[in-house]
């Protein structure tokens, strides 16, 4: 390729200039490639060839290699903490205590909440509300975002609770956090693009709908199971009779509650005083609906009633911090660390992913415009994670209410999360008994009013209007959540989406224009797309097809292949086009490979070096044929030389146009070109 690559007067993307070498945007190395010349003798540079270790242009390569970086800007972005506690002053301290006693409100009926929902005691949704709070003040690089439970990853870990025990929930938030550290470490954040949005606007309705009609059961104040969509009503149509009215009637009123507080944040005042105590009802108002749920409950039970199914008791104390268990005991059943890990299957892989999911799209919700680096927020989304599972913790990621507290409450730093797992942590110190007295009925209501909000509804509009073919991933995504299940509904809907990508790329459109310059009949084709292994044969019988459908005998017949949106091709479309080619000819036609790149053009002389004579680069179709008797390939190739100016050559980045020079082949194989920074041509025999 090197000989034909000279022959041709192309230029090499990693071409250095002097000996100089370039870095990819990437941050990969483009070696330098030292042309050598007839003057140079056979002591130039090493015996093989090479640059002299000593001269100066290998000393810039040398020079130019990536080296670990220990600079503060390094530091600063792996540790944010770093950055903005050298500006932090008591103006922000103020405020981020203000915000995270208001976010504090709202983590511990949510937290009590999700622990309920993940069939655990309700002290483990509380175990999972602080640690994440504590880690992201080091490494998160949102002020806003607030690591904790959520209804969702509540749900997911749900099935192994019921099932195994809570020892498998500590042991997934372990695993899931190693997964997302990973992931985060070595940059593989581009995994979650896979997901779209119609898939990720099923997947997220069906949670809520699945989560609400679990909570049906404690507004209704019966008893049964309630993991899945379907088999929470069935439970509520089997045990309807059973209705506990005084549950319903609170239930029901919480709910009334909570949906006109979250109204109140709309309502304007003049007065400073009545506009902030408005404020603070709004955005507090699941702690004080558990308050005064709490307090019903308890006055009836101190006047000798129990009207209400309460959350019973709660163990006292903070937790222990140990490892998470790689070993487990349920029943008469043990399981060691690979059976707990077969049992697990493929949550291992879905919640990370999901996890990540929820928490940058978060990040980016409320990052104001701001670049957001998500490969730290995974790094510390990662770290939240594993360190977790040390205090018993159900999997975590970022919140979208509590992060939505914390930006209307002012936040300033992400140390607003340290006094909102203070606030987390004496709960579970001086709290716990009171806990026993919170009704179930209220609970539910909490957990409605929060996942409701999340069916995403006027998704279905935005797609209908736009593109109706997404609704297919979307309603798929959402059906199979609902019916089979959470993990299945989003690795069904990503499939569904990439064979839609995979159609894609496997039928591109190709534009076809039928033109007559003189006795010239054209026909221009016209690729949208690269041409990869998937289409390839299909490209080839699509132009073999038009081609012979408008057969010109009184002119010269000739297919013209534009491709100027062809990026890239693989080894199996060059072998394509080189057979198309043939079976063009076969039928006594003329073929030109117009506008092409360089770097496509290589990879089909790399199948054939023959292919060199179809390439041309003129301005323009007319100036191609402008003045052509007979056949113009024939005329090309009766010529003494062959110019080729490949489109990319004229605007490569970081490249000046006078970099390049027209270069031609002559007749008798040598290559004729100026170089800029010598005055002596360079002949080079291929």
């Amino acid at each position: 390729m090197g000989g034909l690559r000279r022959k041709i007067g192309m230029r090499s993307d990693d071409d250095c200039d002097g000996g100089s070498c370039r870095i990819l945007p990437e941050g990969g190395l483009a070696l330098a490639v030292t042309r050598r010349t007839r003057s140079d003798g056979p002591d130039s540079g090493d015996a093989r060839g090479g640059p002299d270790s000593s001269s100066p242009s290998f000393l810039r390569c040398c020079s130019s290699f990536p080296r670990p970086s220990c600079s503060r800007q390094s530091w600063e972005r792996r540790f944010p903490f770093l950055a903005w506690s050298r500006n932090y002053k008591a103006d922000d301290l103020f405020a981020d205590f203000l915000a995270g006693l208001t976010v504090g409100l709202t983590a511990i009926p949510q937290g009590i909440a999700y622990g309920v929902v993940a069939g655990l005691p309700p002290q483990y949704g509380l175990y999972s509300s602080f640690m994440g709070c504590f880690v992201y003040i080091f490494l998160g690089s949102c002020k806003d975002i607030t690591i904790g439970p959520t209804a969702i990853m509540a749900l997911m870990a749900q099935v192994y609770v019921e099932s195994y025990g809570p020892a498998f929930a500590t042991l997934l938030t372990f695993l899931s956090g190693c997964i997302i550290l990973i992931l985060g470490l070595l940059q593989l954040g581009f995994l979650v693009d896979f997901i779209s949005m119609p898939v990720t606007a099923g997947f997220t309705s069906a949670a809520a709908i699945t989560i609400a009609s679990g909570q049906v059961k404690g507004i209704l104040g019966i008893r049964g199971k309630s993991n899945e969509f379907l088999e929470a009503w069935h439970n509520v149509f089997e045990h309807i009779t059973e209705t506990n009215l005084w549950d319903f009637f609170l239930g029901v009123t919480c709910i009334v509650l909570l949906l006109a507080a979250r109204k109140l944040k709309d309502v304007k005042s003049n007065n400073r005083v009545a506009t902030a105590l408005i404020r603070l009802t709004s955005l507090g108002r699941n702690a004080i609906i558990v308050i005064i749920g709490t307090l019903v409950a308890y006055i009836c039970y101190l006047n000798g009633a129990t009207p209400f199914q309460l959350t019973g008791a709660v163990q006292e104390g903070l937790p222990n911090f140990e490892p998470p268990p790689f070993h487990a005991t349920n029943g008469n059943n043990t399981y060691t660390f690979v059976e707990m890990v077969s049992e697990l299957g493929s949550s291992i892989a879905v919640i990370p992913l999901v996890a990540v999911l929820e928490s940058i799209a978060i990040g980016k919700a409320f990052s104001n415009g701001k670049a957001l680096d998500a490969t730290q927020e995974m790094v510390a989304l990662g770290a939240c994670n594993i360190f977790g599972s040390f205090v018993h913790s159900i999997p975590v990621t970022g919140s979208f209410t509590r992060t939505a507290v914390n930006n209307a409450s002012g936040v300033r730093t992400p140390l607003g999360g340290l006094f909102t797992g203070v606030m987390v942590l004496m709960a579970l110190g001086f709290l716990t008994s009171t806990f026993y007295f919170i009704p179930k009925a209220t609970l539910s209501a909490v957990i409605i009013c929060a996942v409701i909000f999340m069916i995403e509804y006027h998704v279905v509009i935005v797609l209908w209007k736009t593109k109706k073919l997404d609704l297919i991933p979307c309603f798929t995504t959402f059906f199979v959540s609902l019916l089979l299940g959470l993990e299945y509904g989003i690795l069904v809907g990503v499939a569904v989406n990439l064979l839609f990508l995979l159609y894609d790329v496997a039928r591109p459109s190709i534009k076809i224009n039928k033109l007559k310059y003189g006795h010239n009949c054209v026909l221009l084709m016209t690729p949208d797309r690269s041409v990869v292994f998937p289409s390839a044969e299909y490209v080839r019988e699509y132009v073999l097809k038009s081609s012979g459908s408008d057969d010109q005998k009184d002119c010269n017949y000739t297919v013209v292949i534009d491709g100027t949106h062809i990026q890239y091709i693989d080894a199996t479309a060059a072998k394509c086009i080189k057979l198309m080619i043939e079976d063009i000819e076969a039928k006594k036609y003329s073929v030109i490979l117009w506008n092409w790149k360089r770097s496509v053009a290589e990879t089909c002389f790399g199948i054939d070096p023959g292919m060199l004579e179809y390439f041309h680069c003129e301005e323009s179709l007319e100036k191609l044929f402008a003045g052509s008797q007979g056949s113009h390939i024939a005329k090309a190739m009766s010529n003494t030389t062959l110019n080729i100016n490949f489109r990319d050559e004229k605007n490569d980045i970081g490249k000046s146009k006078k970099d390049y020079v027209p270069s031609k082949v002559t007749a008798n194989g040598y290559v004729d070109s100026c170089d800029t920074n010598n005055t002596s041509p360079i002949h080079e025999e291929v």
